[in-house]
């Protein structure tokens, strides 16, 4: 028993620090800030309990819960990046008047979801873990009550999240009829043998998951949800539900999919070319940086799942490597947003970054290394994130993929560049205040640092990720 405790340590110490919190904040008048520091050390300690368990495999509660280095690796990146993105936004929250006690505890509600999600090796306790985390993402979306766009993209989130969990839920009762059980590894054992409704089931659940990741023809909610919620909810949910929605999905295809691949390759690969396309097309026409990021994140999540369609080890491994920078890139955009402030408005606009260079230098170089970075330019750890997702896609002979990839790549190019041309060559419009982040400027620093010097040591990472799949 004790064994077991041991196991489910994280999940167990974030449970019970959200309703220490939350007693805090009941009780204590005016507690926001004091909760906020109080979820940072949460999160670091949540940190050091992961990196303090071994990786080997241990499944407790029949079989399904699963504590891993696959899980390890993905809660630790769930962890950080939740810091990174909460502390960078933290000005932000407070100047909009955000600063609500329930805001950090729904966050650390949100990632206990998450955890739950990429250690579940069952139907029920994945789709709980699914639930907990969207629940915490609708009250995040409309958050700020008083401001209409933030309430429509709340209500947008929620309606079309709901359709897409209840084709989920269809899905795992579906699955659960043709194969007797909600194990992941009984799941996979009984479609080993030709099961036509399991192969509907999978479809159901592909769909619901598609949604969580924003992939194309279910992406419609991202680009209205990104524009119209606060900053600091959109760079939550550009960075951190996609981890977990990526893990969940190659954990899927790796584990109860596996013996079916050529039924689900089809559907990924369709997926993936779909949100490649319009994420580099759609986005060309876009003047809000958020909108266009949106549009961005729907192309980066195409490569991704691109190393997935492949059904490979190598290939899970290179979308694992693609989303692990994906989250420095856009920690390091979304930081730069917070900067860019004048007459007590943030400014969220590509117009409003014009001439910048002139005036704000630093800040301008930032944008230059993320924005390269993002549009895959060499030396750049955003080059490297699409050579290893190629690669993998090249070794499976799927050549049209890795041609359309290349092709939607130039195409996105186009976009960023003509950002940088408005940076660097426009004429200056807006002087931005001067803004005291430190946090922002702290993730800005690291994220481009790590986007620079990535190419020195790659092997860090990639030995990393391939130690996941070490049986």
């Amino acid at each position: 028993m004790i064994n077991n405790l041991n196991i489910l340590l994280p999940e167990i110490f974030l449970s019970l620090s959200i309703f220490t919190i939350l007693m805090f904040g009941v009780f204590i008048k005016k507690s926001f800030n004091l909760i906020f520091n109080l979820t940072s050390l949460i999160l670091i300690f949540t940190v050091a309990i992961i990196l303090n368990n071994p990786n080997y495999e241990e499944k407790i509660f029949l079989d399904s819960f699963t504590r891993d280095s696959f899980s390890n690796y993905f809660k630790i990146l769930i962890l950080i990046s939740s810091l990174f993105v909460l502390n960078s936004s933290k000005n932000f929250i407070i100047e909009n008047k955000l600063d609500k006690f329930e805001y950090p505890i729904i966050i650390l509600l949100s990632i206990l979801g998450m955890f739950f999600m990429v250690s579940a090796n069952d139907l029920i306790l994945f789709y709980m873990g699914l639930e907990l985390q969207s629940l915490s993402l609708y009250i995040l979306a409309s958050i700020d009550r008083d401001n209409l766009r933030s309430s429509e993209s709340g209500i947008k989130y929620f309606v079309l999240s709901a359709l897409s969990s209840g084709l989920l839920l269809y899905g795992c009762s579906l699955l659960y009829g043709f194969t007797g059980s909600t194990n992941f590894d009984v799941i996979a054992i009984e479609l080993n043998k030709e099961n036509i409704g399991a192969v509907f089931a999978m479809v159901f659940i592909l769909v619901g998951l598609a949604f969580k990741i924003s992939a194309v023809p279910f992406h419609m909610w991202t680009p209205d949800v990104y524009e119209g919620a606060p900053t600091s909810i959109t760079s939550y949910f550009a960075v951190v539900p996609k981890v977990a929605g990526l893990a969940l999905l190659i954990k899927f295809m790796f584990i109860p999919f596996s013996n079916i691949l050529l039924e689900w390759q089809t559907i990924i690969i369709f997926i993936s070319i779909a949100s490649m396309i319009l994420g580099a097309v759609a986005a060309i026409v876009q003047k809000n940086i958020k909108r266009l990021l949106a549009y961005s994140s729907i192309g980066h999540i195409g490569y991704a799942l691109a190393g997935v369609a492949t059904g490979v080890i190598s290939g899970y491994k290179s979308a694992i490597i693609y989303i692990s920078i994906y989250v420095i890139m856009n920690i390091g955009a979304f930081s730069c947003l917070y900067l860019m402030k004048k007459d007590g408005q943030y400014k969220e606009n590509i117009s409003d970054l014009s001439g910048i260079s002139k005036k704000h230098p630093l800040l301008a170089i930032s944008f230059l290394i993320i924005l390269f970075s993002l549009a895959g330019v060499p030396p750049l750890g955003g080059f490297f994130a699409k050579f290893y997702v190629f690669t993998a896609v090249l070794e499976q002979e799927m050549y049209a993929l890795a041609i359309i990839g290349l092709l939607t790549t130039v195409i996105s190019a186009f976009y960023y560049l003509r950002i940088i041309k408005t940076i660097y060559f426009d004429d200056s419009a807006i002087t931005f205040e001067s803004v005291k982040n430190k946090a922002a400027q702290v993730s800005i620093f690291l994220s481009c640092s790590i986007l620079l010097t990535f190419f020195l040591y790659p092997s860090i990472l990639n030995s990393l990720v391939n130690s996941l799949f070490v049986s």
